[in-house]
């Protein structure tokens, strides 16, 4: 991808921000052609760290652990610690939609079953089952706040839409986050299937990059 037509059209993109009651969020959309998204290895299913953060939409952590690992998250600064015995309670309707929708999700491996007992059918479906904690917690946590995650949604349809910061963000900041999400994708679909590539606001219409 051309980072000088990036470059213009993530700047012609802030410049129709106007004055809106609220930050919105910028975000890249990827157009992909002759896939077959039916086959479960071509599916999408992301994770991906925005090097320049997410200009104040950064996710909250939620760390699924107890004895010292629990500790050790805690001091790390995660958002939520879940205990093994209190895992069954977030399967309430609006506390799994809260945790899917707020939170970045990680767990102690022997707690991967049974939070895919009690959570998985929701959290599955929304391509939010926590991420097994392997090495450092601290790091994983700080890592997670500014991780966004690219999953096939739908019928599987071609496309890939991903927040990349916000219009408080410059537009060099911004620049190195969509590169980082279009390299993502193109290591996973190869870059020949890569049809056309999209920024846009909110509010905005999409201004076109290829």
């Amino acid at each position: 991808m051309d980072k000088k037509k990036l470059a213009e059209a993530i700047s012609k993109a802030l410049e129709d921000k106007g004055k809106k009651k609220f930050k919105q969020s910028v975000e890249i959309i990827i157009n992909m052609r002759g896939i077959d998204f039916s086959k479960s290895e071509n599916r999408l299913n992301l994770d991906i760290v925005l090097p320049k953060g997410k200009g104040g939409k950064e996710l909250k952590s939620a760390v699924f652990a107890d004895g010292s690992l629990a500790d050790e998250a805690k001091k790390a600064g995660a958002d939520l610690v879940i205990a093994p015995d209190a895992i069954p309670a977030y399967a309430e309707p609006s506390r799994v939609t809260d945790l899917a929708d707020n939170y970045f999700l990680l767990a102690q491996p022997n707690l991967m079953g049974v939070v895919a007992k009690s959570l998985g059918q929701y959290l599955g479906k929304r391509g939010k089952l926590p991420k097994p904690i392997t090495g450092n917690v601290a790091d994983l946590i700080k890592r997670s706040k500014n991780s966004i995650r690219i999953v096939s949604k739908g019928k599987y349809l071609p496309v890939a839409q991903a927040l990349i910061g916000t219009e408080i963000m410059g537009a060099e900041e911004l620049v190195d986050n969509a590169e980082a999400v279009y390299d993502a994708v193109k290591n996973k679909v190869n870059e020949g299937n890569i049809k056309s590539v999209y920024v846009k606001l909110t509010m905005s219409k999409p201004i076109r990059v290829f």
